[in-house]
């Protein structure tokens, strides 16, 4: 099955019966690419106009009765719990000059699970801990061109200080 629209909803109070197509966190985006649901389909997906941004519980196809739905496998993850705004803006700071894929969940920043950075943030005092989820949330930010006199830095140091 090819699919090149994205269905941009989830239906919660459906009567259809629900297979789940199993995605890492890194394939939401992915534009091109083949999977397989739990029942066998196979999907061939092209978003060549768009970014997929695919979320839990979304329906990349329905047939029949059945609704094929995103899953987002849980899997290991950095925790990191800010304590102030000022820490939550230090710890981003931190995770955006690594160039890391950074998520949000219930006022704390996942990451995937990578051990030089765990003990990173743990040698800087900050609460954390390793635990498996599902990375779904990510946090998205627009940069400043680097001709600019302030810095994306300077401007959540701002927020947090007011």
């Amino acid at each position: 099955m090819l699919i090149t629209k994205k269905q941009n909803h989830i239906i919660t109070n459906s009567d259809n019966a629900t297979v789940l197509i199993d995605f890492e966190w890194f394939e939401t985006n992915k534009r091109i690419q083949h999977k397989t649901a739990r029942d066998g389909k196979t999907f061939r997906i092209k978003l060549l106009n768009e970014a997929p941004n695919f979320k839990q519980g979304d329906i990349l196809h329905q047939e029949n009765n059945t609704n094929y739905t995103i899953n987002i496998i849980p899997c290991e993850c950095l925790v990191i719990v800010p304590k102030t705004n000022f820490e939550m803006a230090s710890i981003c700071y931190e995770i955006g000059n690594k160039h890391l894929p950074l998520f949000y969940e219930d006022n704390k920043l996942l990451i995937p699970f990578e051990k030089p950075i765990f003990k990173l943030f743990l040698a800087l005092g900050h609460t954390v801990f390793q635990a498996r989820k599902v990375l779904s949330n990510p946090l998205k930010t627009t940069v400043s061109p680097h001709g600019s006199h302030s810095t994306l830095f300077s401007k959540i140091m701002n927020l947090t200080q007011k």
